[in-house]
């Protein structure tokens, strides 16, 4: 009886020891070693470990499980595109405006100096100067090349033409009050003087047979008046003056500016554009100068639906930026260059406490065994 229990304690001690060290082997072999061991030209079996050995296969399940099962659109979306994440987006946005573009610390000048437009307001009077050089020239081409009928409107034309009787008539009118006035008797009775006057003797006799100039300036001022109201006058005056005003419209206008100097009418114009343009002054100013209501459209009218139109279209365009980035790939090569050492000491690290368990119940078993195993020999003996 006594060398039966030795018997039985002894298997029991036995089978413990197998039980936990195959266990612990075990446990070691899902990492260790991690390289194959060759003999010679034969690979040691059970080398490299279970999850050296399968890591490429096992970084490939886990991507496809975190694709299928993680980080999944659904998910995003559940995690992304709440009112909450919506309502921050918005806030920041709204401070970030309202502290950098809508502030008077900055002027339009200061953004434009940011952007990398450093002598902007001196490009931008270049420019105008040789806008107006360029127009200015072209003008003046044009002056040289067509004739006034040429650049004046067809409608213009027709109320020149137009206006002509009318200014005649203005004119015969004009004539008629002033040769009936004061002035007028006085002029025709200077006139009859100085003309006979320039006669010499000649003009003397006559002017001794007719007397008194004034007696005669009451005949030709009557016969005046009846040369300006006669229709003849009218239609002489008006033929007159459209013919001179046709052969005048025929001329190049350069004929009638030969002697204006246009060099300095083109500075003064470029002196006058830019003194009124004052770019520098402009962009000096912030934003708000010229938009004062500009932060509350911004903030209150503009961001909000940029923010809810942003949101609409990553929610419409998530899935297919998640295939586009191929999250399993990243996931699989992620875990397939992780170190296996960090990946052995994460998971012992975890699962500490359970592995030991399993040396243990491993013993457990094994000790049970050989106590069974003990007792069946004491059995049959």
């Amino acid at each position: 009886m006594e060398n039966a229990l030795i018997t039985i304690i002894f298997m029991a001690v036995v089978g413990a020891a197998i039980g936990g060290f195959t266990n612990y082997l075990a446990i070691k072999m899902l990492f260790r070693p991690h390289n194959p061991i060759y003999i010679k030209n034969w690979r040691l079996p059970f080398t490299p470990g279970l999850i050296p050995k399968r890591r490429e296969e096992l970084a490939t399940q886990i991507g496809m499980t975190v694709k299928k099962y993680l980080l999944t659109p659904e998910v995003f979306q559940k995690k992304l595109f709440t009112n909450e994440i919506r309502t921050s987006v918005l806030q920041f946005a709204q401070t970030k405006v309202e502290q950098t573009i809508f502030t008077t610390d900055k002027t339009i000048l200061d953004w434009l100096k940011l952007g990398g437009f450093q002598d902007l307001p001196t490009t931008i009077e270049n420019q105008v100067d040789q806008v107006i050089e360029t127009q200015f020239l072209k003008a003046k081409n044009t002056l040289s090349t067509k004739t006034i009928d040429e650049l004046l409107p067809t409608n213009v034309h027709a109320s020149i033409n137009k206006k002509i009787p009318e200014v005649v008539t203005y004119v015969l009118h004009k004539g008629e009050e002033y040769f009936l006035s004061s002035k007028g008797e006085q002029t025709i009775k200077n006139m009859m003087d100085d003309f006979l006057g320039s006669k010499g003797s000649f003009g003397g006799m006559i002017q001794m047979f007719i007397g008194d100039s004034t007696s005669f300036v009451g005949k030709i001022q009557k016969e005046l008046i009846k040369f300006l109201n006669a229709p003849g006058t009218k239609i002489l005056f008006v033929n007159i003056i459209s013919g001179e005003w046709d052969k005048f419209k025929q001329q190049p206008a350069m004929n009638y500016l030969k002697d204006v100097d246009f060099e300095p009418i083109l500075t003064n114009i470029q002196s006058y554009a830019k003194k009124e343009l004052a770019i520098k002054a402009r962009l000096d100013q912030p934003i708000t100068y010229y938009w004062p209501s500009g932060i509350d459209y911004a903030t209150k009218d503009v961001l909000p639906k940029l923010v809810d139109m942003g949101f609409d279209q990553a929610q419409q365009k998530l899935e297919d930026v998640l295939n586009r980035l191929k999250l399993e790939e990243v996931v699989r090569e992620q875990v397939d260059s992780f170190p296996l050492e960090k990946l052995e000491e994460i998971v012992i690290g975890i699962a500490n406490k359970e592995l030991k368990m399993i040396t243990i119940l491993g013993a457990v078993l094994g000790g049970v065994i050989g106590i069974v195993q003990g007792l069946i020999v004491y059995v049959l003996n």
